[in-house]
Protein backbone atom coordinates (compact mmCIF):
# COMPACT_ATOMS: atom_id res chain seq x y z
CA UNK A 1 0.00 0.00 0.00
CA UNK A 2 1.44 3.43 -1.11
CA UNK A 3 1.57 6.20 1.54
CA UNK A 4 -0.49 8.15 -0.49
CA UNK A 5 -3.84 6.17 0.29
CA UNK A 6 -5.32 6.70 3.15
CA UNK A 7 -6.42 3.58 5.33
CA UNK A 8 -7.91 3.00 8.87
CA UNK A 9 -7.42 0.86 11.28
CA UNK A 10 -10.69 -0.60 13.25
CA UNK A 11 -9.51 -2.88 16.33
CA UNK A 12 -11.65 -5.64 16.43
CA UNK A 13 -11.62 -5.74 12.09
CA UNK A 14 -8.71 -5.25 11.33
CA UNK A 15 -6.95 -2.67 8.65
CA UNK A 16 -9.82 -1.00 6.00
CA UNK A 17 -8.00 0.18 2.79
CA UNK A 18 -9.55 2.75 0.48
CA UNK A 19 -8.44 5.32 -1.92
CA UNK A 20 -10.46 8.53 -2.49
CA UNK A 21 -12.13 8.41 -6.02
CA UNK A 22 -12.62 12.46 -7.16
CA UNK A 23 -12.99 15.12 -5.37
CA UNK A 24 -13.81 15.66 -1.49
CA UNK A 25 -16.65 17.83 -1.27
CA UNK A 26 -18.87 19.17 1.33
CA UNK A 27 -15.63 20.36 3.06
CA UNK A 28 -16.24 21.63 6.94
CA UNK A 29 -13.71 22.33 9.72
CA UNK A 30 -14.57 20.41 12.75
CA UNK A 31 -11.88 21.68 15.35
CA UNK A 32 -8.85 24.27 15.38
CA UNK A 33 -6.28 23.97 17.47
CA UNK A 34 -6.44 23.54 21.49
CA UNK A 35 -10.10 22.41 20.71
CA UNK A 36 -8.64 19.41 19.11
CA UNK A 37 -8.41 16.40 21.60
CA UNK A 38 -4.98 15.18 19.80
CA UNK A 39 -3.49 18.05 19.19
CA UNK A 40 -0.08 17.02 21.34
CA UNK A 41 0.23 13.69 19.49
CA UNK A 42 -0.34 15.96 15.99
CA UNK A 43 2.42 18.03 17.00
CA UNK A 44 5.05 15.33 17.80
CA UNK A 45 4.50 13.64 14.58
CA UNK A 46 4.59 16.04 12.34
CA UNK A 47 5.26 19.35 14.21
CA UNK A 48 4.00 22.91 14.64
CA UNK A 49 1.20 24.69 12.68
CA UNK A 50 -1.99 25.38 12.87
CA UNK A 51 -4.00 22.35 13.07
CA UNK A 52 -7.50 21.41 11.89
CA UNK A 53 -9.77 18.99 12.15
CA UNK A 54 -11.75 18.40 9.02
CA UNK A 55 -14.46 16.58 7.34
CA UNK A 56 -15.88 16.34 4.16
CA UNK A 57 -17.82 13.55 1.34
CA UNK A 58 -16.53 11.68 -1.02
CA UNK A 59 -16.36 8.03 -3.25
CA UNK A 60 -13.87 6.07 -1.81
CA UNK A 61 -12.48 2.25 -3.14
CA UNK A 62 -12.09 -0.16 -1.13
CA UNK A 63 -10.48 -3.44 -1.17
CA UNK A 64 -12.44 -5.25 -2.24
CA UNK A 65 -12.52 -2.49 -5.58
CA UNK A 66 -16.22 -2.26 -3.66
CA UNK A 67 -16.98 2.14 -4.72
CA UNK A 68 -19.07 4.00 -1.95
CA UNK A 69 -19.70 7.45 -0.97
CA UNK A 70 -18.64 7.69 2.73
CA UNK A 71 -17.89 10.49 5.13
CA UNK A 72 -14.13 11.30 5.86
CA UNK A 73 -12.52 13.14 8.67
CA UNK A 74 -8.83 14.01 8.59
CA UNK A 75 -6.45 16.60 10.49
CA UNK A 76 -4.39 19.32 8.17
CA UNK A 77 -2.25 22.12 8.93
CA UNK A 78 -0.53 24.97 6.27
CA UNK A 79 2.86 23.31 5.52
CA UNK A 80 2.35 19.86 6.46
CA UNK A 81 -1.31 18.90 4.25
CA UNK A 82 -3.95 16.04 5.02
CA UNK A 83 -3.40 13.74 8.01
CA UNK A 84 -4.65 10.41 9.34
CA UNK A 85 -7.49 10.41 7.25
CA UNK A 86 -10.24 7.89 7.94
CA UNK A 87 -13.53 7.21 7.31
CA UNK A 88 -16.23 7.53 9.50
CA UNK A 89 -19.78 5.91 7.80
CA UNK A 90 -21.02 5.44 4.70
CA UNK A 91 -23.52 7.71 3.05
CA UNK A 92 -25.22 5.40 0.64
CA UNK A 93 -27.38 2.87 0.85
CA UNK A 94 -25.88 -0.08 -0.56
Amino acid sequence: MSPDRPRQWWPDHGCVFFEIVGEISNVETIAVGRGIRRLARLLKLYGRGRWRKMKGAAMIRLASGQVRHAELHWYEAHGVGKRNMKFKRYLDRS
